[in-house]
């Protein structure tokens, strides 16, 4: 597997085109059954708004550092304003076709306790007019894009889709669809489609088997030209078929927490990675283990890279590959994105020169106090004006290497240049929540104190544990030689 392609991420660029819609999501608790028919009576607490549908394909896009435009009709409505705002929002160039026949879809859920009440759908199918102005919109942007992905949900957007898909290939486009479509000859001439088992059998296809699924699906590509078909299988994985192989994964086996969005997260994790370079068989891969992050996860969510490259080391390479390192730029986005989606952001610092068991507490418990923590590290020639020429016994990658390997620990940022080893520029371009220190300090004299506090911050001293120290270790080394 080519893991060169991690670091090609945010050269993708990649145009979602499909039904867009507004997740809308009310939390609060249950107590009771009403006197007035036997439901339960939620009592809500907090309200929620995501994108769903098309848009949450384009979201996953961009948390996996992609560039992604987004084509989608939308109504001239209340919903439509606020889908915009949220895509805004998501980093997402969001070219939405505002009509006024038809509201723009949304689906509002009811929670209780980590469990949907009710749904309530708010849509109509769009009209032809409508699908028309959509396939206009995209024969004048198609040729800007190398990936192209079509996210069907059947609610009238993707009428012409056929032509569409006939213009991405004609334009040299690598195109995938998520069908919803029973007859798969709307899709003629797709590089991939990835229906789910049920959508497979409606489409003609027969599961009894595995030869009988390999069989089948390559009659439906013959019959309909389409090169490949990844199919989800629910608990049985995945497999990728093609006109010479069948490759399945089996799937990721952890506590399940919702499987909503776990299709676009696929989809758009298969893009990603087609489109930086990796097979299909290799992207569909990372695309299952993808799948099985955001199943644990609460809602629509997405995968980081980091996280993505972690769980493809510890799966597909038993944690010999090399370790993916966020380029620093992007590590600033995914601190804004973590802060939009109300995560709570820790910042330290340190030369972590030879991690010892101080260490390891003392970043845990500064993770402890928020959701992400970054650790500022001073870079090699920081070390030595502070420590002497011998220091650092480790150099810069190394110890990025292993601190990013912590649990506790979310993102490593380098930081010292001549006349000024300190992170002051670092921690005001973070602009941390929670800036922690570990020592005997004084808050108010530590570096970037003042300026956190006039954010509405916090700053907070831990102690350092007892007899643990990078000094002592060398010492203890040089003394045993």
């Amino acid at each position: 597997m080519q893991l060169s392609a991690f670091k090609q991420l945010s050269k993708n660029n990649i145009l979602v085109v499909g039904d867009v819609m507004l997740d809308r999501y009310w939390h609060g608790d249950s107590q009771r059954i009403s006197p007035e028919a036997p439901v339960p009576v939620v009592k809500i607490s907090a309200l929620e708004d995501k994108v769903g549908g098309a848009a949450n394909v384009a979201r996953n896009i961009a948390h996996l550092d992609s560039q992604v435009t987004l084509l989608g009709i939308v109504g001239d409505d209340e919903n439509g304003e606020q889908l915009a705002k949220l895509l805004e929002t998501e980093n997402i160039d969001a070219r939405l076709i505002q009509q006024q026949q038809q509201p723009t879809i949304a689906k509002l859920r009811v929670i209780s306790r980590h469990q949907q009440v009710v749904r309530l759908d708010f849509e109509q199918s769009f009209s032809a007019d409508n699908a028309n102005k959509l396939e206009t919109a995209f024969n004048a942007i198609v040729d800007e894009y190398d990936v192209i992905i079509f996210s069907d949900y059947n609610k009238g957007s993707l009428q012409n889709v056929t032509n569409m898909i006939a213009t991405a290939r004609q334009h040299g486009k690598t195109v995938l669809v998520d069908p919803k479509a029973k007859d798969l000859s709307v899709y003629a001439g797709a590089t991939v489609i990835t229906p789910n088992k049920h959508e497979f059998v409606l489409a003609g296809g027969d599961t009894d088997t595995e030869q009988s699924i390999a069989d089948s699906a390559r009659k439906i590509m013959q019959a309909h030209n389409i090169d490949a078909i990844l199919l989800t299988r629910s608990e049985q994985g995945m497999s990728v078929l093609s006109a010479t192989e069948k490759v399945d994964m089996p799937a990721q086996v952890l506590e399940v927490s919702d499987v909503t969005g776990a299709g676009d997260t696929v989809i758009a994790t298969l893009a990603v990675m087609m489109g930086a370079g990796m097979p299909l068989a290799d992207a569909a891969k990372v695309a299952n283990l993808a799948a099985g992050i955001v199943v644990g996860k609460l809602g629509a969510a997405t995968v980081k890279p980091e996280e993505l490259f972690a769980k493809v080391n510890q799966h597909l390479f038993k944690g010999a590959a090399e370790h993916y390192q966020t380029p620093y730029e992007d590590v600033f986005k995914h601190i804004e994105l973590a802060r939009m989606s109300g995560e709570k952001i820790v910042f330290t610092n340190g030369c972590f020169d030879i991690l010892h068991a101080g260490h390891v507490r003392y970043l845990e418990q500064a993770k402890a106090l928020g959701h992400r923590l970054v650790v500022g590290l001073n870079n090699d020639a920081s070390i030595s004006r502070l420590k002497g020429e011998s220091r650092p016994v480790n150099p810069l990658a190394q110890r990025a290497t292993i601190l990013t390997a912590l649990a506790s620990v979310d993102w490593v940022i380098p930081f010292g240049e001549e006349g000024d080893d300190t992170p002051l520029e670092l921690i005001k371009r973070v602009m941390p929540d929670i800036l922690v220190k570990g020592g005997d300090y004084e808050a108010e004299n530590i570096v970037g104190a003042k300026e956190v506090w006039h954010n509405g911050g916090e700053v907070i001293v831990l102690e350092f544990v007892e007899g643990c120290s990078t000094t002592n270790i060398i010492k203890k080394i040089q003394q045993n030689k």
